[in-house]
């Protein structure tokens, strides 16, 4: 049985963690301190080698039963957990639930002051300062404490000598109402001069108590950066053993090369065995062929994980389907790629190779553990030479999966492309591990292909605290797709979370269907030592608010140990009633499958008690495959073949484009020295705007707690969507109106 112990803030005790099928569950020794639960394998392991940390501000806590419960942030990390007894359990849920308020209200104060710079050694001084001046005021009080109770037994023995002489009545009457007035004094005094006492003996002793603090919260802070480089070279010597041992085929250099860096630490730590599990715990399915007949297979499972070797839809003979929609459709689709292709521009297919700088990451990265990486001043080092309203207008780098979407009659099918086009956008982050530029407040970029490829779109950064950014694109070909995303993210010192917040809308002219859906976690990993590599994972659930209709999709996070396919992609489309019309399967960086659902019944249970669905399908068909990638790419950043043109010079776009930004400019010139000297001036820039705007908020009645409010973006206006019923910047138009005329008088000079 385990043992709980407790210390003010801090828990302690063994739990049983879930760590595979093949070990099951483990008893791990859990302690729970400053909002964080860490575990180790043994109580001796704390002092060096910590096998998992899970920040609890931005994690779930569920029950499961009397004595099983799960903690998970989301899909990067997930602990499914057990205690000896439902009294133990019990107790464990309210420490963590008591440690998961505290950390998100201190994660809320952090959030208020993280644009002030990292302690230095000047705000240690400054502290010291200070408690010194607050040592030599508390004398002074002290002195002055001494001379007033002198003053005032003087003053009392002078007039007792005055009522003692013989003097007319009256003005012993006088001398007389004086002594009391002069006891009064006296007593208020003596009052006065014992609190004073106190607060001096108080202010003594807390003195002391926060230099202990401020001594303590040093040693911790060295004691963990110790740690965290201790760990590194460790990570960094099982890599180099990892490469040693293993030899990778060149067929699969493309698809294990990234994530060589994290294979080396499960040798390490379990933390990731559980991720097999919490896939199975998902309702999703494996897709196993078990029919010979040729014109449809039959599917089962409780998880929709992907087509597994014995269902690869790449190696299977496709059939037509004889929907006279899908003919129809297919006959507009190769009409319209056909006219296409004889306008498209030529556009440029380089840009200057990535110089070969070296930098210590870490040198900077261990500094901003656990903060707001948005708020964190980088150089340029760690960007690539695009804005992230570049990389938001990425996603339309598959824009005829919409195309193709607007001439399906059926809203299933029209789903499905739908879905495809969601996962499509994904494909383009497989290898860009730089971090895009963060747009200045008001700046602007535009994507004119409406004469070429028929879709136009334009974004606008239309807040700063928090960073976020609007965006807008409109198609000929009948469709609109709007989002206004804004990006949290925190580092945690060995990965790197991404989570983008908003909702994405498409919105199809013809048939007014209309889709929304939410983006899923993006994770950076091997952040202090290791090949960096980048995985998604988490749920989407795309939905049709005219019909009902949803896609729920499942982005696997990458297990080490799993033999399902690397970046797996899996869903359903229902309608609806809940009944399954197509499943689909890929992966995210390469491809998207789908088969129509001919059958489904219920199976036999899953090893945890769930109960399989088992789905009787026509053969997969390819609904998207991934563009090749340029030649060279990795010289230039992993650029796909639209990335490439993003940042090239055009005329007539509006003076706040990302374009004319100076400092990504450079940065793609290869001048990186003075691109990071530019970004400080146009970040200097932006704060002496900010502080003017401060100033004349702080003039009006409103105050200058209103300063962000009083920004009104230019192209953009705040409104109520009116299906989310949130306040959202929509496009208010004016943006393509203005360029026609050439007329941008009123765009802020930003750059």
């Amino acid at each position: 049985m385990s043992e709980l112990k407790s210390a003010s803030d801090t828990y302690k005790g063994w739990l049983f963690k879930w760590t595979n099928y093949i070990k099951g569950y483990q008893r791990r020794w859990f302690v729970l301190s400053n909002g964080l639960l860490s575990y180790y394998r043994t109580q001796a392991e704390m002092g060096h080698t910590c096998r998992g940390t899970i920040n609890l501000a931005t994690a779930n806590i569920t029950v499961e039963d009397s004595c099983n419960f799960i903690i998970s942030n989301g899909g990067a990390q997930t602990y499914h957990l057990k205690a000896s007894s439902e009294v133990e359990r019990q107790r464990w849920i309210t420490a963590l639930e008591l440690a998961k308020a505290k950390a998100v209200k201190m994660q809320a104060e952090s959030d208020d002051s993280a644009d002030e710079e990292p302690a230095s050694q000047t705000d240690k001084t400054e502290v010291q300062n200070t408690l010194r001046t607050l040592t030599s005021k508390v004398e002074d009080l002290s002195t002055c404490n001494d001379l007033i109770a002198k003053h005032g037994t003087a003053l009392q023995r002078s007039l007792s000598e005055l009522e003692n002489l013989k003097l007319p009545p009256e003005s012993s009457e006088k001398i007389k109402q004086v002594n009391e007035r002069a006891t009064l004094f006296r007593i208020t005094s003596n009052a006065m001069i014992n609190a004073c006492r106190d607060f001096l003996l108080m202010a003594q002793t807390h003195s002391k108590k926060w230099q202990k603090a401020l001594q303590h919260e040093r040693e911790q802070r060295i004691r963990l950066e110790e740690t965290l480089e201790q760990l590194a070279k460790q990570h960094n010597n099982l890599e180099r053993a990892f490469r040693g041992a293993t030899v990778l085929p060149a067929s699969s250099a493309l698809s294990t090369g990234s994530v060589k860096g994290s294979t080396s630490s499960r040798d390490l730590s379990d933390e990731d065995d559980e991720n097999e599990f919490f896939d199975a715990m998902e309702d999703v399915a494996e897709f196993i062929t078990v029919q010979a007949d040729s014109r449809y297979h039959r599917r089962t499972g409780s998880n929709i994980s992907g087509a597994s070797s014995e269902g690869n839809f790449e190696d299977q003979i496709l059939e037509e389907q004889t929907s006279s929609s899908n003919t129809s459709s297919s006959t507009s689709t190769v009409e319209l790629a056909n006219k296409e292709s004889g306008s498209k521009q030529d556009r440029r297919s380089r840009i200057p190779d990535k110089p070969n700088y070296s930098l210590n990451l870490w040198s900077i990265m261990k500094n901003c553990i656990g903060k707001e990486l948005s708020k964190i001043p980088m150089p340029v080092n760690f960007n690539e030479p695009l804005s992230m309203l570049q990389r938001l207008t990425e996603d339309l780098e598959y824009h005829e999966l919409l195309d193709k979407a607007s001439k399906c009659e059926n809203a299933l099918e029209q789903l499905c492309y739908v879905a495809a086009f969601t996962v499509s956008s994904y494909s383009t982050t497989v290898f860009r591990t730089g971090k895009p530029f963060n747009p200045l407040l008001g700046e602007t970029f535009e994507l004119d292909r409406m004469e070429d490829e028929g879709f136009r779109s334009i974004c606008e950064q239309v807040s700063h605290h928090p960073p976020a950014a609007a965006h807008h694109a409109e198609s000929k070909y009948g469709w609109t797709l709007r989002q206004e995303i804004a990006i949290a993210s925190k580092f945690r010192g060995k990965y790197l979370s991404i989570m983008p917040l908003g909702t994405i809308h498409c919105t199809f002219h013809q048939s007014s269907n209309h889709y929304t859906w939410k983006k899923v976690t993006t994770t950076v990993h091997n952040i202090i030592v290791g090949k960096l590599w980048i995985d998604q994972s988490g749920e989407i659930d795309i939905v049709n608010k005219k019909t009902g209709d949803k896609c729920h999709l499942k982005f696997a996070p990458y297990s080490y140990f799993s033999r399902d396919v690397a970046r797996k992609v899996t869903g359903v489309v229902m309608d609806s009633m809940g009944k399954a019309h197509f499943i689909l399967s890929g992966t995210w960086d390469e491809k998207m499958d789908y088969s129509r659902v001919l059958h489904s019944s219920k199976g036999e249970n899953s090893a945890e008690g769930r109960q399989k669905t088992v789905y009787e399908t026509l053969r997969g068909k390819e609904l998207w495959k991934r563009h090749k990638t340029p030649e060279h790419a990795d010289t230039m950043y992993y650029f796909s073949e639209l990335a490439l043109t993003l940042n090239e010079p055009e005329e007539g776009v509006a003076p706040t484009d990302s374009r004319l930004r100076p400092d990504q400019r450079m940065m793609e010139n290869g001048r990186w020295d003075d691109a990071n000297t530019e970004k400080q001036r146009l970040e200097e820039k932006q704060r002496a705007v900010r502080r003017k705007r401060e100033s004349d908020a702080s003039r009006t009645s409103e105050g200058a707690t209103h300063v962000e409010s009083s920004y009104r973006p230019l192209w953009f206006e705040k409104r109520e969507d009116p299906y989310t019923k949130e306040l959202v910047h929509l496009y208010k138009g004016g943006y393509w109106e203005a360029k026609e005329k050439q007329d941008w008088h009123l765009c802020p000079d930003i750059f």
